[in-house]
């Protein structure tokens, strides 16, 4: 019961959270923005959402039960979702689940943007490893925070790609760190 209550709720924020994302789409691309990345979004989708099928098949077909460091997962699962709500919001009307980009936009450097050039990215990456944790889903754990890396090591670089060919994005963040930085360090 429990489980099935945190995988519906998870499942409508991310609901949710693609109508935002279609809503801003035709926002942007109303002011000209073009979209990039096209090849790799499917992708994406796929995993994220066979994330979901597999998490709920391991649970109930391997009759996993919540983990003894329930309370600490919570505690960092809810960490996870303030820092999205922080990244989402403060892209504002620029955030979005594809590349999108408006030329010569300004640049994003406020909320966790002025320390981190993808911040929504390591919070997925962090989400994909304590979601499945929480009900003891250890396959799921790690075949998707792999392939998620995967998607990331090409989204990232074809994001910044379209962010400097349209806006000063590199000389934007001279300082903050980049989340390919952080994987290649690991």
């Amino acid at each position: 019961m429990i489980f099935s209550i945190f995988v519906i709720l998870i499942i409508i924020q991310r609901l949710a959270e693609l109508v935002i994302a279609k809503r801003n789409e035709c926002w942007m691309k109303k002011q000209g923005a073009q979209e990039f990345g096209q090849s790799h979004y499917s992708f994406i989708v796929s995993v994220h959402s066979l994330f979901f099928v597999s998490y709920i098949a391991e649970v109930f077909f391997f009759h996993k039960g919540l983990s003894g460091a329930w309370p600490i997962l919570l505690l960092l699962f809810v960490i996870t979702q303030a820092g999205r709500i922080w990244a989402l919001t403060s892209l504002g009307p620029y955030w979005n689940t594809k590349i999108i980009v408006l030329a010569d936009a300004e640049i994003i450097k406020k909320g966790p943007y002025r320390f981190l050039k993808h911040p929504n990215y390591i919070i997925v990456a962090a989400e994909f490893i304590i979601i499945p944790l929480l009900f003891q889903a250890y396959i799921t754990a790690a075949i998707f925070t792999i392939l998620n890396l995967i998607i990331l090591a090409i989204r990232i670089p074809a994001e910044e790609q379209a962010l400097n060919e349209l806006a000063d994005y590199e000389a934007s963040f001279p300082r903050a760190l980049s989340f390919l930085k952080i994987l290649k360090k690991v």
